[in-house]
């Protein structure tokens, strides 16, 4: 194991504006300090110990408490012995795990299985404070320190790996974590209603086999006679009751066909107001997934971000920088869920496709508290969520969204039920511009550029006031069958976004940016259409920084696609770039400005029969080779994806070597 795990302790010396008081207990003396000789619930999670609302563990945390539990924290316990999860002693109902804000695989891992070298959740960035796979680690831990317990799973890393699923890192189809877990139960999807019922039952005398009817969780049926009736009648119809019978965990390695079944019924079971429980049979036993939670209400995510968060990290970690925290100190979410169903995300299966906003109220009183904390010099660096503007949007009437199948309200076209109205959020900015002590309030999180420009008033009010320089956007792609796997807009979209704000900044006399994002190497990408994108972006100037090669994380669509070779959403079959050489050659095209990337990108340029584009002609993408590049030692990619911005203009976008305000 590595020497440079060091779990929360509580140091003596430790200085900070709050004392420890002000966070969940982490050690037995911050329990006694509370009057607690025991907890009921403890929480053990692979992220430093933040009392803020962006992580997910602590937010969940602060819910039970919120309704009279008392809640412990032990955040990136040492995985060598059950010693650390078990400082605070036995709880009482049980024990929650969670890895983390990430995925444990996709936190340490990139794109090229290279490994990280900082881990954004841990002081100071160091890497190695969690094991790989870590909700299957803590929960083998937690059961050695605490016999009988019930052990629930939680976060990101459980939710999207609750079925069987392709495992990029190890190029495998795994079966259900919960299974490899041997936990109680998992909470998928956001976690609140499901650990306060869970919770509740508990406290009330109930044993955890009870338990199997919460909304939001799945639980093992461990022998044949438990499931078979249930498999032996499947769902024919949304309505008749019955649960959807997936391809079983056999099926699904042996067979891509299968696989690509499974991701496609799993993906029509995300509404939680007609999705159907779901089963799926590993072996001779079978997990059974209820249905999702329902969303919270206005009301109900009000009073989930007015609970007392220190809104900083534990003082055990004396001042050190947490990368991630730093990121969110000064932002505020304003909503969760994302309808927009892109195929290569993974918001919509953990936090879903109904949007659920704060009340603007609510977000000016959190407002209000920041402002009076040391450190707030008046700049919200984010306001908005998964998607900024996606603020108090929904169906227009409750009957068709609680009937709707559809997995994205925006692709291929926007629907005509989707209300996309910008003036609640149009409100909300106006006003907290006005709210004393704030003097500006930045939108940094993506904009829905379709939806956007829907809206000139919110384009121009954008361009205004809340763009410290730059805004992200993603057209991802310009070729239409990439952009279709994608479940994207047309590039022509983003053109028309992109001239909107250009103009609107202009009519600001202020000189601002785009900062676009592309994918390289999606299922559906060729060298091809790679080429026809790097062709694009130079006849226009665009020299993007922000280009992520495809990454297949567990359940996303994209990642069957990935793993089979097939849309499972239309059957066809999908070209695959698997090598990583290729996918290293996609990338190099995309920084054709680049010229550490231009040996690679000759090299895909000749690949693809295109040595035509090799030379020194304008319409050439990179030149001849020279000596003074074959005697230069080149860049990794990686190392320069640093950032970047596009220089706004009425006609066209430039790009400048600029580097990205955090």
């Amino acid at each position: 194991m590595p020497e440079t795990l060091v779990p929360l302790r509580v140091k003596k010396s430790a200085r900070t504006a709050l004392p420890s008081s002000a966070f969940l207990p982490t050690t037995r003396d911050e329990m006694h300090a509370r009057g607690w000789d025991e907890l009921d619930v403890l929480i053990v999670t692979g992220d430093a110990y933040v009392d803020h609302p962006a992580f997910g563990p602590i937010l969940v945390a602060r819910f039970l408490e919120g309704r009279g539990y008392r809640v412990g924290i032990v955040a990136q316990p040492d995985w060598r012995t059950p010693a650390d999860v078990s400082r605070m002693g036995r709880p009482r109902l049980f024990v929650g795990i969670s890895a983390g804000n990430l995925d444990s695989m996709l936190n340490k891992l990139t794109a090229q299985k290279k490994v990280r070298s900082e881990d954004q959740y841990s002081p100071a960035g160091r890497p190695n404070q969690r094991p790989n796979r870590a909700s299957i680690v803590y929960a083998n831990l937690c059961r050695q320190a605490f016999p009988g317990l019930p052990i629930v799973l939680g976060g990101i890393e459980a939710s999207l790996r609750r079925i069987a699923h392709y495992d990029y890192w190890s190029d495998s189809v795994r079966r259900s974590i919960l299974l490899d877990a041997k936990a109680d139960l998992l909470v998928f999807g956001m976690g609140e209603r499901a650990a306060w019922e869970i919770a509740d039952r508990l406290h009330a005398g109930e044993p955890v086999a009870a338990l199997h009817d919460v909304r939001g969780t799945a639980h093992v049926k461990n022998n044949p006679g438990e499931w078979r009736d249930i498999a032996a009648e499947p769902s024919r119809f949304v309505t008749d009751g019955r649960a959807v019978v997936l391809p079983s965990y056999e099926d699904v390695t042996r067979d891509k066909a299968a696989f690509a079944r499974m991701s496609r019924a799993f993906q029509r079971e995300t509404n939680p107001h007609n999705a159907r429980p779901i089963l799926q049979p590993h072996g001779e036993q079978a997990v059974y997934f209820n249905r999702p939670a329902l969303p919270l209400e206005e009301a109900e995510m009000d009073a989930l971000y007015d609970l007392p968060f220190a809104r900083l990290p534990h003082p055990a970690y004396s001042g050190e920088r947490i990368p991630a925290y730093e990121t969110v100190k000064h932002s505020i979410v304003t909503m969760r869920g994302c309808f927009g169903g892109c195929t290569f995300c993974s918001i919509t299966e953990h936090e879903g496709r109904i949007i659920q906003s704060r009340s603007a109220e609510s977000v000016l009183s959190e407002v209000r508290k920041l402002s009076r904390m040391d450190g707030f010099h008046g700049v919200l660096t984010d306001v908005g969520g998964p998607t900024a503007n996606m603020y108090k949007m929904r169906c227009k009437d409750e009957r068709i969204e609680g009937a709707c199948r559809r997995l994205s309200c925006v692709h291929p076209k926007v629907c005509d039920n989707l209300v996309t109205d910008h003036d609640p959020l149009l409100e909300l900015l106006r006003s907290l511009r006005k709210e004393r002590g704030i003097k500006r309030a930045f939108i940094a999180s993506g904009v829905r550029y379709d939806l956007a420009e829907r809206s000139p008033e919110f384009i121009r009010e954008l361009a205004e006031h809340h763009t410290g320089g730059q805004v992200s956007v993603a057209p991802e792609h310009t070729d239409p069958e990439v952009l279709k796997r994608m479940k994207k807009p047309g590039i022509e979209s983003y053109e028309r976004f992109a001239g909107a704000f250009c103009q609107a900044s202009d009519a600001a006399g202020k000189e601002q940016y785009l900062v676009p994002y592309f994918i390289t190497g999606h299922p559906g990408s060729t060298l091809k259409d790679t080429i026809a994108l790097a062709r694009y972006l130079k006849k226009n100037d665009m020299r993007p920084r922000q280009v992520q090669d495809f990454i297949p994380t567990p359940m996303a669509i994209a990642t069957a696609m990935y793993h089979t070779g097939i849309d499972p959403l239309t059957g066809d079959t999908v070209p695959v770039a698997r090598d990583l050489r290729e996918k290293r050659m996609m990338k190099a095209l995309i920084l054709w400005w680049d010229e550490s990337q231009w040996p690679l990108a000759r090299e895909a340029l000749k690949k693809a029969g295109r040595r035509d584009l090799i030379g020194g002609r304008p319409d050439c993408l990179v030149p001849h080779e020279s000596g003074d590049e074959r005697r230069r030692e080149p860049t990794p990619i990686a190392r320069r994806n640093d950032g970047g911005a596009s220089r706004s203009r009425p006609s066209r976008h430039r790009f400048r070597d600029r580097p990205k305000r955090r």
